[in-house]
């Protein structure tokens, strides 16, 4: 299965602020997951925050919020989205949800296991997902492979939602996050 734009939705899990300094490799996670923000808020996807209890591990980082300003931003003290029941109909709606954030062992996986057992296609993007060990990532991307998400890069989501080359939206996209040094 590929990712369609009109089938897809962006859902960054609980990158926040005092939360992000403790996971492996904070910057790069963050810097990959606003790029990721960048290519959902430039391809029309709808993209939803969620924050895991925010008044302990205040909101998500600026620099997202930043990134896609319009965006909600849900809160939550289940570990699963869907369990909290706290995701927008404009995201639910939709057939192809995309996940990024961290914990990728705790929230991401939680939340990535309900919406594929709610019928969903999950795309979990392995270069923008983190935890606190490194080993706690590859288990949560295996498990998550083995119960049918798809493991995903950056790139793959910025092509399948192009799906072509050529013409004006291909040429920009192509200069705001391929040409240069990127995350």
């Amino acid at each position: 299965m590929l990712m369609q734009k009109q089938d897809a939705g962006l859902l960054v899990v609980d990158i926040q602020d005092k939360l992000l300094p403790a996971v492996h490799d904070a910057e790069g996670l963050l810097a990959r997951s606003r790029w990721l923000v960048g290519v959902a808020r430039d391809n029309g996807l709808p993209i939803v925050f969620s924050e895991q209890y925010p008044r302990g591990l205040g909101g998500t980082v600026a620099a997202l919020r930043e990134a896609a300003p319009q965006a909600p931003v849900v809160d939550k003290l289940h570990f699963s989205c869907v369990a909290a029941d706290c995701l927008p109909s404009e995201l639910t709606q939709k057939r192809q949800i995309i996940v990024c954030g961290m914990e990728a062992h705790v929230c991401v996986l939680q939340t990535a296991l309900e919406l594929l057992a709610a019928g969903k296609q999950v795309f979990v993007v392995a270069d923008a997902v983190s935890s606190r060990q490194p080993r706690d990532i590859e288990l949560a991307l295996s498990r998550l492979r083995a119960a049918g998400a798809a493991i995903v890069s950056r790139e793959m989501v910025l092509f399948e939602l192009l799906g072509k080359s050529g013409g004006e939206h291909f040429k920009l996209m192509s200069q705001r996050y391929l040409i240069g040094d990127q995350p």
